[in-house]
């Protein structure tokens, strides 16, 4: 595999550049290190890649270069221009809100960042011991997220929906009772 030392170099830049410009507060730096990082994918597949050959059509087995690659680094492509539209929008939105792209502090934020390892351990003990056994956090009817309504629960509730049932009546030979034939039909006995 010959693959040159500059382009591991650029590719490891662009991914430390990118991790770098993710973590800042900026939402336009976020976006901007959203595509380095993008850039350092591409990168990477392509040294994945191995040396240029021929198309993958045309030549020999050994001649050839792998497709895949090709087509991983095509999907990427489409990937990240679809999250920086999506992030484009976002920072667009964030402007006209609030004239700045900055993602601030809010009192949540605040709030947690300042709290003690007191108030930590107290937040991770109030678990209720009763309720351990239960397979799920709605235990009891009045704090199930979903209620079935019966027609006698409210009286504004009409329940006459149509309902399929089997006609109770069998026929001797078998048959429903109010069934006709293909007979009576023709000659138009079965409604009389």
């Amino acid at each position: 595999m010959d693959v040159s030392l500059v382009l591991i170099v650029i590719m490891a830049v662009l991914f430390g550049c990118g991790v770098y410009a993710m973590l800042e507060r900026s939402l336009t730096r976020v976006l901007i290190g959203f595509l380095l990082l993008g850039n350092a994918v591409n990168l990477l597949l392509m040294i994945v890649m191995g040396r240029p050959g021929r198309a993958p059509f045309y030549g020999t087995a050994d001649d050839m270069s792998d497709p895949l690659p090709q087509a991983l680094t095509l999907t990427a492509i489409v990937i990240t221009f679809a999250v920086s539209a999506f992030l484009l929008a976002l920072i667009y939105r964030s402007w006209q809100l609030g004239k700045a792209d900055t993602v601030e502090d809010d009192e949540a934020d605040i709030a947690l960042r300042e709290r003690t390892e007191v108030e930590e351990d107290l937040m991770d003990d109030e678990v209720d011991l009763e309720d351990e056994d239960a397979t799920t956090d709605f235990v009891g009817v009045a704090t199930a997220p979903i209620r079935v309504l019966h027609a006698k629960d409210h009286a504004a509730l009409v329940d006459d929906a149509p309902v399929d049932v089997p006609d109770p009546t069998p026929d001797d030979a078998g048959g429903r009772a109010d069934r006709t034939t293909d007979d009576d039909r023709s000659t138009g006995e079965g409604d009389r």
